[in-house]
This record gives C-alpha cells, structure tokens and sequence, in this order.
C-alpha cells in the first residue's frame, strides 16, 4: 500500500464519521458533533494534501463544534426559563425518555420525553394549560437538534472545501 492508498483510505473513513456524526445529530444512539469533529482530526493527522490547509480546516471546524455545544445547551435553555418550564419536566422527560428508548426503540425516546413533560405538567398546572407548556420545550428540544444539526452540516461542508484545497 503506497501513500496515496493511505491517504485515500483516511479521506474515506473521516467521510464517513462526518457522514455519520450528521446522521447521529438526529439518532441519539451516536455522538454527532464529536463525530463529525473527529472525522476531520482523522483527515488533519493523517490525511493527504497540505497540512496547512488540513490544520486550518479543522481549526475552524472546532470552533463550530465547540459554539455549536454550548449554543445548543444555552439557547434552548434560555428559552425554557422564559416560557417558565420546570427543571423537574425537563428530567422527567429525560428519565421517561430513556425508559421508551428500550421499551420501543427509536420513537419511544421522543414520546417518553413528551410524556414526562406533559405529566410534570398536568401535576404543575392542570390538564388544560399543560400541553402549551409542553409544546415549548419540544420546541426548544428542536431548537437545540437543530443547531447541533447546523453544526455538523458546516463540519460537513468545510471538510469537503478542504478536500478540494489541500
């Protein structure tokens, strides 16, 4: 196996851990940004081309990584203190989500979680005004897929800019 080989074997596996970080963004069984992230340190180790470039590359994809972490945990936050959702909802969903996630596997992590929250809430405020406030933490949940999301398609996208510079 000659360079070039190796170098075409690095570029083909760090393809596809970001490939698989960006599918993982939306299955929790897979860490997505780290990933994503990972993929691309493969690429600037081991990969072929400039170094400089590599190196650059994954400079600015750590950045997105990292802003994209602490963005998706912030900003969703931020928003559920606003809207006046609960922390205990919030674990509630967590714990029943993880319980459905066995119990039936793919959807029951999401519906778990929906209903940890809405039953939270129905205690906390009567069956008429819990679902409202269920609804906003599922959507501050999306807002934080999505981010992480954006984050791994920007991985995504650099690296294959990368490809074609190095």
């Amino acid at each position: 196996m000659n360079l070039s080989d190796t170098s075409s074997a690095i570029t083909l596996i760090s393809g596809l851990l970001i490939a698989l970080g960006a599918i993982g963004v939306l299955l929790p069984m897979l860490p997505g940004l780290l990933m994503s992230w990972s993929g691309v340190l493969l690429w600037a180790l081991l990969g072929g081309g400039s170094a400089g470039v590599r190196w650059a590359v994954f400079a600015v994809v750590t950045l997105i990584a990292v802003g994209g972490l602490v963005i998706k945990f912030l900003w969703p936050g931020k928003k559920l203190k606003t809207t006046g959702v609960p922390n205990s909802a919030l674990l509630a969903g967590g714990v029943l989500g993880l319980i459905g996630f066995f119990v039936v596997p793919v959807v029951g992590l999401v519906l778990g979680f929906v209903l940890g929250i809405w039953l939270v809430e129905v205690n906390r405020l009567g069956a008429d005004r819990a679902w409202p406030s269920t609804r906003s933490a599922i959507a501050a949940v999306g807002l934080s897929l999505l981010v992480e999301l954006a984050s791994a398609l920007a991985i995504a996208i650099l690296w294959v800019g990368g490809l074609f510079l190095a």
